[in-house]
């Protein structure tokens, strides 16, 4: 999970640019839909195809699954087939623990996370990779399914409790992962020190954080176009006027040119929010690809 959160660091070191990315695309099919994300990044080519059925969740399958095909930029030759779930599992938590890792104060020990399915574990274990995290609470809506995933978690090493959403007003880090359609918490609980990544949501409708915290929040977004073309809580706050585009700050800004406001001792917290883009899944795909053993 470190290697992973490092290539996506190095990667905007390297003058990758989020705005030039490809867009994700859709299509509908009678079960649910294609959901298609191509990019091309540093000699290599690459697109995640995925399905995502709603009833599946009945069937006791996964609602997401696909395949990533790698391929050489210059000949367009396939050079790799990697499951599109596995690879959604590292990428996306790397990208929170990446923000997490610019935003959250050095000394922070304590994680919250919103959620109990396979996104939040993954969670754990990434910003875990870059902060030496002590203590975890877990807020789930069933609780047979949130004391699974603590149970889960404490067999992998650690210390993990069921928590609730008013804890938020005593974590410095803070992660939503989840796919409710509205805020999880009150924003004005959270402490002005803490680091807050929400990345359940990508569509204009849905939002893990209110308008309270968007308010109060240095708000970073992944790229500012794409944030407001697909994040429900950058969508909806521009809409109410809560949040100004202006006040956006794009991730690679944020690695390559930090500024005083970025550091967790700038007044407010941070806000990190997230929708998944391309270039992510291909820097990952790249670092697992060139990292095989016997390759060549």
């Amino acid at each position: 999970m470190r290697a992973a959160v490092d290539a996506l660091r190095q990667s905007l070191l390297d003058g990758l640019d989020p705005a030039e990315d490809l867009q994700r695309c859709a299509a509908p099919l009678t079960r649910g839909r294609f959901l298609m994300m191509p990019s091309e990044v540093g000699g290599y080519a690459g697109i995640k195809i995925l399905t995502l059925c709603p009833d599946n969740a009945e069937r006791e399958l996964p609602t997401i699954q696909g395949a990533y095909l790698l391929h050489d930029a210059e000949t367009l030759s396939p050079l790799a087939m990697i499951d599109g779930t596995a690879l959604t599992a590292v990428r996306t938590p790397a990208v929170s623990a990446l923000g997490v890792d610019l935003l959250a104060e050095r000394e922070a020990r304590e994680l919250l996370v919103f959620g109990t399915g396979p996104q939040a574990l993954q969670h754990v274990h990434a910003i875990a990779a870059v902060r030496q995290i002590s203590r975890v609470g877990l807020v789930g809506r069933d609780l047979a399914r949130t004391r699974a995933a603590v149970e889960r978690l404490r067999r992998d090493g650690y210390r993990v409790h069921v928590a609730h959403a008013d804890d938020v007003a005593g974590a410095p880090i803070i992660a939503c992962c989840t796919a409710s359609p509205e805020p999880l918490f009150d924003g004005a609980a959270v402490d002005e020190r803490a680091a807050v990544v929400a990345m359940g949501s990508h569509t204009p409708g849905a939002r893990e954080v209110d308008d309270a915290l968007l308010a109060r929040a240095r708000v970073y977004v992944e790229d500012p176009k794409t944030a407001l073309r697909e994040a429900g809580e950058i969508v909806q706050g521009a809409a109410s006027g809560i949040l100004s585009p202006e006040r956006l700050r794009p991730l690679r800004e944020l690695v390559c040119s930090p500024g005083p406001q970025d550091t967790p001792d700038a007044p407010g917290p941070a806000l990190f929010k997230t929708v998944g883009m391309g270039w992510q899944d291909l820097v990952t795909a790249r670092a697992l690809y060139e990292n095989l053993p016997g390759r060549g």
